[in-house]
C-alpha cells in the first residue's frame, strides 16, 4: 500500500473499463481519487473497492459530462479544489456506423462529449496546475486520430482534435511544470464496442487489447516522458518517424506564393 500522496487525481468515465483501471493504478501510486461519472452505484461500488484496497480517499462525483450542467459542475470542482494534481479526461463514446448511416443528433452528442467537454475540463483544470507549477494531464484518444478510414469519421475527427489539443497543450505548457499526454489505444476489450454497434467477438482476437494491458502500458509511456503514447506499436521509432514528416512540412505550409504545381501557365 502505497502511503505518501502525489495530490488527488480527477477521472471521467471512472465507473468502468478504461476510467476505473486508471483509478485503481493511480490509487496505487499514491494518488487520492476523484470519480466522475454517470452510474452513482457504480461509482460507489468502485470508491469502496479502491478505498478498501490502497488506503487512500475516494470521493465520488456523479456527473452526466453530456450535459452543460454535468460539465459546468465538474468545471467548478476543478477550480475550486487546490488538491487535485492530475485530471484523466477518458468520458467519451464511438460509432463504427458509416457516416451516411449515422444519425446526426447522435453524431453531435459524440462532438460535444469528446471534444467540448474535454476541452472545457482541460481548461479548468489548467490555469490552476500552471499557477502551482505542476499538474498532469492526461487524454484518451485513439489510434482512428491517425487512422480515421478505420471507424466512423466523426469518431475520428473527435480523436484526432484530442490528439492535436494535447499536443498544443504540451508546446504550451511543459515549461510551466505541467505534463501532458496523449493516449491512443487501438482495440480495447471494455464496453465501448456495444456503444459503437459492433460486439467486441466480430473483432480478431489478435487486435484487442485487454483493458489493464493498455492503461499498464499508457503509465508506463507516462514514466517515460512520453507525450503520444500507442500501446500497441511495437516500435517507437515509427512513431518518431511519422512526426518527423509532420514536422518537417511545417516550413513549407504557408508562403508567399502558392507551390510551382498550382500556378497557371501564362
Amino acid at each position: 500500500m502505497n502511503t505518501s500522496s502525489k495530490g488527488t487525481a480527477l477521472i471521467t468515465g471512472a465507473s468502468s473499463g478504461i476510467g476505473a483501471i486508471y483509478a485503481d493504478r493511480l490509487a496505487r501510486r499514491g494518488y487520492d481519487l476523484i470519480l466522475v461519472a454517470r452510474n452513482r452505484e457504480r461509482l460507489d461500488q468502485l470508491a469502496r473497492r479502491l478505498s478498501d484496497a490502497t488506503g487512500r480517499a475516494v470521493q465520488t462525483f456523479p456527473a452526466d459530462l453530456s450535459s452543460a450542467a454535468g460539465v459546468t459542475a465538474v468545471e467548478q470542482l476543478l477550480r475550486t479544489d487546490k488538491s487535485i494534481t492530475a485530471l484523466v479526461n477518458n468520458a467519451g463514446f464511438g460509432a463504427a456506423t458509416p457516416l451516411l448511416g449515422s444519425d446526426i443528433g447522435r453524431m453531435d452528442e459524440m462532438i460535444s462529449l469528446n471534444v467540448s467537454a474535454l476541452t472545457r475540463l482541460t481548461y479548468a483544470a489548467a490555469p490552476g496546475f500552471v499557477e502551482r507549477g505542476r499538474g498532469t494531464i492526461i487524454n484518451i484518444a485513439s489510434i482512428v486520430a491517425i487512422a480515421p478510414e478505420l471507424l466512423n469519421g466523426v469518431y475520428s475527427g473527435t480523436k484526432a482534435f484530442v490528439l492535436a489539443f494535447t499536443q498544443s497543450l504540451h508546446h504550451e505548457l511543459a515549461d510551466k511544470g505541467v505534463r501532458v499526454q496523449a493516449v491512443l489505444p487501438g482495440a480495447t476489450a471494455t464496453e465501448f464496442w456495444d456503444v459503437a454497434g459492433v460486439p467486441i467477438t466480430a473483432l480478431p482476437a489478435q487486435i484487442v487489447m485487454p483493458a489493464q494491458d493498455m492503461v499498464d502500458a499508457a503509465l508506463a509511456g507516462f514514466d517515460q516522458g512520453e507525450l503520444v503514447t500507442i500501446p500497441a506499436l511495437p516500435e517507437a521509432a515509427d512513431w518518431q518517424a511519422f512526426e518527423s514528416a509532420r514536422q518537417k512540412l511545417s516550413p513549407n505550409l504557408s508562403r508567399s506564393q502558392p507551390a510551382a504545381r498550382y500556378r497557371v501557365a501564362g
